[in-house]
């Protein structure tokens, strides 16, 4: 799933091209919004909101509106010249969503989420977020705070909800705690300054959202920009022991969590100790591998 640093990358490059200019059509792909009629509107603004997108509008004797949308796992925008064909080679029937202006057209592929508010009804939709941590406003007291509220949860599946901080997914939430060498089910009382692990957290991502590549090491070649995240069954960059993966969180919103056995101390109750082979690799029958794409 996109994360904070993607997602605002998205807002940015949305702004550039619409903030200022008048929608000459806007066809939303939504069974609650086929009929919304966006022609004639202004965008004033795209924003991101943690791993929401809002794109606030005006119209002269209107109310202000906002589109607000969420990529989810495979949702993606994409800006091409109005009257260009679309240089991306995706499925029309994956199309959510088509604004036209004059210059520039923006197409939402695969959206996870799509609504039609009023501005001022925004909190709707956001409002239960934590500190946005690549947001204007970003509290790295009240995230702490937040973080602190529940000390009995593991820490990985608090850095995930994104009412105690928006925009962290699970590739920036195994990274940090590698870097802090704790594991994502270590209890978030156990953890060695926490406030250290809230400014990491930030500073990770606000260095990537400069980056077209994420990277946690430094290392810009493949296969060396993270530590931990979707390495399962390869040598720790650091100390060569295996990487491993587990599941972090209570179900159904357990996710994927990677970790470090040897760099990151604490507990890890879901890994069953058993042989893991590197993510996207499945045996053959007779005992050899072959390679397949993994699930996004």
């Amino acid at each position: 799933m996109p994360e904070g640093d993607v997602v605002w990358r998205t807002a940015q490059r949305l702004n550039t091209a619409l903030a200022g200019q008048e929608l000459l059509s806007g066809d939303l792909r939504w069974p609650s919004l086929a009929a919304a009629d966006l022609s004639g509107r202004t965008v004033v603004e795209v924003v991101s909101a943690g791993k929401h997108l809002l794109c606030r509008t005006a119209a002269a004797g209107g109310a202000p509106l906002t589109l607000h949308s969420h990529l989810r796992m495979e949702g993606s925008w994409h800006v091409h010249a109005t009257g260009a064909p679309w240089r991306t080679a995706r499925a029309a029937h994956a199309v959510r969503a088509v604004l036209v202006t004059a210059r520039w057209t923006a197409v939402g592929h695969r959206l996870g989420m799509l609504d039609l508010v009023p501005t001022d009804q925004e909190h709707r939709l956001v409002g239960h977020l934590g500190p946005d941590v690549l947001g204007p406003g970003w509290d790295p007291q009240r995230a702490l705070e937040n973080l602190r509220a529940d000390p009995d949860r593991a820490v990985g599946e608090a850095l995930l909800d994104q009412r105690v901080l928006a925009g962290v997914g699970t590739f920036f939430m195994a990274e940090a705690l590698f870097v802090r060498g704790v594991t994502p089910w270590t209890p978030v009382r156990d953890v060695p300054d926490p406030a250290g692990l809230v400014a990491l957290v930030h500073r990770m991502l606000d260095t990537c959202r400069h980056e077209v590549a994420q990277s946690t090491t430094g290392d810009p070649r493949p296969g060396r920009r993270q530590w931990v995240h979707a390495r399962s069954g390869q040598p720790c960059h650091r100390c060569g022991t295996t990487v491993r993966v587990a599941m972090v969180g209570r179900a159904p919103q357990d996710r994927t969590a990677f970790y470090c056995p040897r760099c990151q101390r604490g507990p890890a109750p879901t890994d069953t100790g058993l042989p893991q082979r590197p993510l996207g690799s499945a045996p053959r029958a007779g005992g050899r591998r072959t390679a397949h794409r993994s699930p996004r």
